[in-house]
């Protein structure tokens, strides 16, 4: 695995690489500490197998340059994931997106103009409404502590041995804490007086899924407390070409926390997008 920088109009931008063959390329998530090498960890070095892996930190994450712009911050960040594929002469590629980057990756299917070079997706964790409940707010409550990262972790998944395991805590925190990540993961909180109300969580999901023109894959854990019960069943309802896996027993992060079982399934259904 790789560990890359490359200049995305002035921006140092951070992305993890591997493998050879199709590009899959992978967007984390966007809690606190989120990063590439979080979300995908478990997942790298089997896709790599497979696959040319292109897995990179979401502008203001990870080892990316944190820059956040209030006028635009959402079309921002696309336009800056666009062109960073475009500098890697990314032409057409499999993606696979978790929590916020499965939102963002699914919003952005069901979009036009269609701003990625998008062959298929896969969804893991997210798309869907997200409500604003108690597990929400102690993700949005964290200040830096151990323990506030613990909480985060216990929202996130369904086994508490990753809340409880101080090492895994340990690592979460070193991307926590860099410089500007608690400010750029903040920022989109920040309102204004005179601005109009409008809650980042609780909203209604306005995503046309019908519009969804790629073979698409979900996979949602059944105890995924950040989401409703059965939000995935709805969710791919709506998508004409679209498989549904659920698994037991897990969380937000199906990726990570069941990586065992998800790994398989990512792999088949990216083999098949390319049978000829």
């Amino acid at each position: 695995m790789k560990s890359n920088y490359v200049d995305v109009d002035g921006i140092q931008t951070h992305y993890l690489e591997a493998g050879d063959g199709p590009v899959v390329v992978l967007l984390h998530s966007g809690e606190y500490g989120a990063c590439a090498e979080i979300s995908w960890e478990y997942n790298l070095e089997e896709l790599a197998r497979h696959f040319r892996i292109v897995a990179p930190d979401w502008l203001g994450y990870g080892r990316t340059d944190k820059v956040y712009r209030f006028n635009d911050a959402r079309a921002f960040v696309y336009r800056h994931l666009a062109r960073f594929l475009q500098i890697l002469c990314i032409e057409k590629a499999d993606f696979i997106g978790n929590s916020m980057g499965a939102t963002n990756l699914i919003g952005i299917a069901a979009s036009q103009p269609r701003i990625l070079p998008i062959r298929s997706l896969i969804i893991c964790g997210g798309g869907g409404f997200a409500p604003h409940n108690e597990h929400r707010q102690a993700m949005l409550d964290y200040d830096g502590s151990d323990e506030a990262m613990a909480s985060l972790l216990k929202a996130m998944m369904h086994d508490s041995k990753w809340s409880e395991d101080a090492s895994y805590i340990a690592k979460r925190q070193v991307f926590a804490k860099m410089p500007g990540a608690w400010e750029n993961t903040s920022a989109a909180r920040f309102k204004s007086p005179f601005a109009k109300a409008r809650p980042e969580f609780g909203r209604e999901d306005t995503t046309a899924y019908e519009q969804v023109a790629y073979p698409t894959l979900i996979i949602a854990g059944r105890e995924d407390k950040l989401r409703e019960p059965n939000y995935a069943d709805a969710m791919a309802a709506r998508i004409p070409n679209c498989e549904l896996h659920v698994i037991e027993e897990c969380g937000h992060c199906p990726n990570i926390e069941c990586s065992e079982i998800v790994n398989p399934l990512m792999v088949d259904f990216l083999k098949r997008q390319h049978v000829d």
